[in-house]
C-alpha cells in the first residue's frame, strides 16, 4: 500500500484522505457529506443506526454490518464495524497480516493493495481506528456499492439463460475466460482471499469483475498453496451446475493456469479441489443446505 501524509492528508494508492478527527480518515471528495451526516467521530460513527442492518446468523457478535444511503450525492454505502473484538482473534488477525492492525485498517490495506495491483476492489470512502494501550478497541471500514454491478451469485449475465445458441455459448467461454484470468491475476498477488464465492465475485454491466468482502483476504508465508486450492474450491462449490458443465470448469482451469494441456500436476491440483469441494458439499449437507455446483 503506497501512501504518503501530510498533517491531516493522506493519499493512499493514489486515492486522497482526510484525517476529520483522530484516526478517522474520509476520502477528500466524500468529507463535506460525512460532515452534513455528522460521521466526525469513531463514537458517531459507532452509534449510527440510520440504515439497514445486514446482520446473519454466522457472524461473530463483535462484528456488525449496515447499508445506508446519501442523497446529496446519491450512493449506497456498506458500515463495516469490529467493536471490542477477542483478544486471541485479533493476534490471529495480526499474525495473518503480519502487521499489528486493527481489522478495519487490515482490510483497507488488502483493498488499497489488490486496487493498485489492477485487481478491482469497492470504493473506501472511510475508515477509522480506535487502539488501545495494546488491542483495538474498536475500528470500521465504509466502502461503497459498486455501480450497475450485481454478485454472481446473484445474477449471472443475460447469456447464460434460455436456449444454448452459438453467439450465447462463445459469450459464455469469453466469460468464463475473463473470469479466470481475473482469478489468476488476483492470486498472481500473491493474496488469498479465504471466501472467493460467486457472492463476493461482482460484475458489472461494462464486463468488469470486482472482489468483495476482504476482511480475510491475506497473503500467507507459508501454506500458499493450500490456500490457493481452498480459494479454488470454493469457486468450483458455488459455481452452479445448471449453468457451468464440467467442461466449462475444466475450460476456466486451462484458462486460469494459462496452458492447453493438463500435466500431473495440474491433475493434482484439480483432484484437491474437487475433493475440498465435496467435503464442503457434505458439510452443509449435514445443515439441510445444497450444493450449488451439484445443482
Amino acid at each position: 500500500m503506497t501512501h504518503s501524509m501530510n498533517n491531516n492528508r493522506r493519499t493512499v494508492s493514489g486515492q486522497r484522505f482526510v484525517e476529520i478527527s483522530k484516526s478517522l480518515f474520509v476520502d477528500a471528495d466524500s468529507e463535506q457529506l460525512f460532515r452534513k451526516l455528522g460521521l466526525t467521530s469513531i463514537e458517531a460513527v459507532f452509534s449510527f443506526n440510520a440504515g439497514k442492518n445486514l446482520s446473519k446468523k454466522n457472524l461473530a457478535n463483535f462484528r456488525s454490518r449496515l447499508e445506508f444511503q446519501t442523497t446529496s450525492p446519491p450512493a449506497t454505502l456498506f458500515l463495516k464495524r469490529y467493536d471490542k473484538p477477542p483478544a486471541l482473534v485479533q493476534i490471529e488477525n495480526w499474525l495473518s497480516h503480519r502487521s499489528r492492525r486493527s481489522f478495519g485498517l487490515a482490510e483497507f490495506a488488502s483493498a488499497s493493495q489488490l486496487s493498485a495491483a489492477g485487481v478491482n476492489t469497492p470504493k473506501t470512502v472511510a475508515y477509522g481506528e480506535q487502539m488501545g494501550v495494546f488491542f483495538e478497541k474498536r475500528s470500521f471500514i465504509i466502502t461503497e456499492r459498486i455501480p450497475n454491478a450485481e454478485s454472481l451469485e446473484r445474477k449471472l449475465p443475460g447469456f447464460f439463460t434460455g436456449p444454448a445458441t452459438a453467439e450465447k455459448l462463445k459469450l459464455r467461454r469469453n466469460f468464463i475466460a475473463r473470469l479466470a484470468d481475473f482469478i489468476r491475476e488476483f492470486h498472481q498477488t500473491h493474496y488469498r482471499h479465504r471466501d472467493l464465492y460467486f457472492s463476493h465475485i461482482f460484475y458489472d454491466d461494462s464486463g468488469k469483475f470486482y472482489l468483495i468482502d476482504l476482511a480475510r483476504a491475506f497473503k500467507p508465508l507459508i501454506w500458499r498453496e493450500r490456500f490457493r486450492i481452498k480459494d479454488i474450491a470454493q469457486l468450483y462449490y458455488s459455481a452452479p451446475g445448471r449453468y457451468f458443465s464440467g467442461t466449462d470448469r475444466l475450460r476456466f482451469y486451462l484458462g486460469y493456469a494459462q496452458t492447453d494441456k493438463l500435466t500431473g500436476r495440474d491433475k493434482s491440483f484439480i483432484r484437491k479441489v474437487v475433493s475440498k469441494a465435496q467435503q464442503m458439499a457434505r458439510r452443509n449437507a449435514r445443515h439441510g443446505r445444497s450444493a450449488p455446483f451439484a445443482s
